[in-house]
């Protein structure tokens, strides 16, 4: 068994910044993660961080426009924090040694994105989720933060309590890729979760082979009710081969997006008449499918992205890596010719709900970034707001989980928060298929930590036990059909009998998942076994997304359902929660705080 104050599991972007946060408290602080801390995702990132730093832009404005853009989805707690704490975020980020794009005389530049009201988006050249990714590693080595590479988290430990709120999170249980071994891992704090996005599914996704929703998924199972899950942003700007994305820094810099018949779409055929190609993520992305829907896609499947205009110059100095990704995997030099492009999975907005000190309604729990679900994206999240949100709230979770005293939390969280219960009528019986599959200690008298911890930690070595020594079929074979039935039906359209489809087939992968095992029978280095445990991960994330989908009747954000053409305020301002209720998820609704610092948001037509 290791020990430390905080456990933060994942070291990307969120669980690097938490772990700084916690070691400036003085906490004795570990990083365990599946992937060494600089191949993790945040590595991908392209476009920039936005944060409101010069004269003439304020956080009340970048507040404003999150909020616009989450659709009024979004708590204003979460947003009035975020766009208050960015800044200084973002200035450390500097003094750290990020090495910011600038302008001649010397200060740090700043973009357009979309939904931006001010150009307020800071970038390093198209490769800034990289440069940070790598500043903070520096960070955590100069500071000694203890680093376990490669041991994949697979269960927290958690006490039996009936109600969730009365547990305890008092660890983790993680598996040594390189030699196989299980251990616990003992938090006398807390346990911080950073693992990422979900992305996987999807079979079309920007995302890397490893997001495949651990931390969303092991907090649900544990008793943290899931917020928001339906809400999934498709990036307008992906390659077609691939999902590799193509950063909205090219639109930002004034790339324009044409059909087949060289129309400017955006404009001409008026998605967006005052903002173009820098409308909302969710509004470009629908607008290049209806292009492609209604025949004037290039070749019935992309449209063409043109930078050309900006000259060899330009592009070189802030765009070098999109030419590099689209010769790479399209073959296409964007110095000569237009790049394609069409939507792909590319973010969570929903996740494990957490309060604005990233607390989850488990005692000693932590969630932050795309993991969690603060919620400050809401229904659409903006371009250049993910990267502050691991800066933000990867910092507050990592100060709050050390000890620092902190001002109280307006976000409720947990089941007390309800306000109302959820209507929602599956055709199939959603949730697992064995009701005791849980993750909280075996021994229900277990309170004790270390008694929690072992418990946990043999439950865990005789799951893999059976995995390795079972016959059975491979988890490949399930996480295909997973996102097969996701990427057609769960997609940027959506029907009710699309998403129906969708829940029978996500209950048959369920049913087939039983029946899974592992052919390696080493214990070296067995990505069969990680990918199995991951797959039972997709599955559970993927049912909550569709669950969620199916429930909120009308079209706000990134969530477009064909029989519900309107936002409907009267109805839908309120979250859609799922608690995992010992294996049968329970849905249910919590208000949106709409009440914030300096004012209240009124939700107001958005358009662009």
């Amino acid at each position: 068994m290791y020990e430390h104050d905080v456990i933060v599991v994942g070291a990307g972007g969120a669980g690097l910044r938490a772990a700084i946060a916690a070691d400036e408290e003085g906490a004795d602080v570990a990083l365990v993660t599946k992937l060494h801390p600089v191949r993790s995702h945040t590595g991908a990132a392209e476009g920039g961080i936005n944060a409101a730093l010069q004269e003439g832009d304020s956080w009340d404005l970048h507040a404003y426009d999150t909020m616009k853009g989450s659709d009024y989805l979004g708590d204003a707690p979460a947003i009035d924090t975020f766009a208050k704490d960015a800044p200084e975020e973002v200035i450390q980020l500097e003094h750290w040694g990020m090495p910011f794009s600038r302008e001649d005389d010397g200060r740090v530049s700043q973009r357009p994105f979309g939904g931006l009201s001010y150009p307020r988006t800071t970038y390093a050249g198209a490769e800034t989720g990289h440069h940070l990714l790598h500043t903070m590693y520096e960070q955590a080595v100069k500071r000694g933060i203890e680093v376990y590479d490669e041991w994949y988290v697979t269960q927290l430990a958690v006490t039996d309590h009936d109600d969730p709120e009365d547990r305890v999170c008092h660890g983790c249980v993680a598996y040594d890729i390189k030699s196989g071994e299980i251990q616990g891992f003992r938090a006398n704090n807390g346990v911080i979760l950073a693992t990422g996005g979900l992305g996987q599914a999807f079979d079309h996704t920007t995302n890397a082979v490893a997001n495949t929703g651990d931390g969303c998924a092991m907090a649900y199972r544990a008793g943290v009710p899931m917020e928001d899950m339906e809400m999934i942003q498709f990036h307008p700007t992906t390659l077609p081969s691939t999902g590799v994305l193509i950063s909205e820094g090219v639109r930002g810099e004034g790339g324009i997006l044409y059909n087949d018949d060289e129309e400017r779409f955006m404009f001409e055929h008026g998605y967006a008449n005052n903002e173009g190609e820098l409308a909302s993520r969710d509004v470009v992305a629908r607008a290049e499918l209806t292009e492609v829907n209604e025949g004037r896609g290039v070749e019935d499947e992309y449209v063409d992205l043109d930078m050309r205009h900006l000259g060899e110059e330009r592009i070189l100095d802030r765009l070098e890596n999109i030419l590099h990704l689209a010769e790479d995997f399209e073959g296409v030099d964007g110095l000569e010719e237009p790049m394609p492009v069409k939507p792909g999975q590319h973010y969570a907005m929903g996740g494990v709900e957490t309060d604005e000190n990233g607390e989850t309604c488990i005692d000693g729990l932590y969630a932050a970034g795309e993991t969690a679900c603060v919620s400050l994206h809401g229904a659409n999240r903006l371009g250049g707001n993910a990267l502050p949100e691991l800066l933000v709230f990867g910092a507050r979770a990592g100060h709050h989980a050390a000890g620092k005293d902190m001002k109280t939390a307006e976000i409720e969280t947990g089941p007390s928060a309800k306000s109302e219960p959820g209507d929602v009528e599956p055709p199939v019986e959603p949730g697992a298929i064995d009701a005791s599959s849980g993750d909280v200690a075996a021994d229900g008298a277990a309170v004790e930590p270390t008694a929690v911890l072992e418990s946990t930690v043999e439950q865990e070595r005789q799951r893999v036990e059976t995995l390795i020594e079972s016959d059975g079929i491979n988890h490949a074979e399930v996480r295909a059909d997973v996102q097969e039935t996701m990427t057609e039906n769960v997609n940027v359209f959506r029907t009710e009998e699309g998403l129906e489809k969708a829940l029978r087939d996500l209950r048959e992968a369920r049913k087939e998942y039983e029946n899974v095992a592992v052919e390696d029978p080493s214990r070296t280095y067995n990505t069969d076994l990680i990918h199995t445990i991951e797959t039972r991960n997709i599955l559970d994330v993927a049912e909550a997304i569709t669950l969620g989908a199916l429930a909120r009747e009308e079209f706000r954000g990134a969530h477009w359902r064909a029989e519900h053409q309107e936002r409907k305020d009267d109805e839908w301002i309120k979250h859609t929660m799922l608690a995992w209720n010992e294996g049968q998820p329970e849905l249910y609704y919590k208000p949106v705080i709409l009440e914030g610092d300096e004012e209240t948001y009124e939700p107001k037509v958005r358009s662009y």
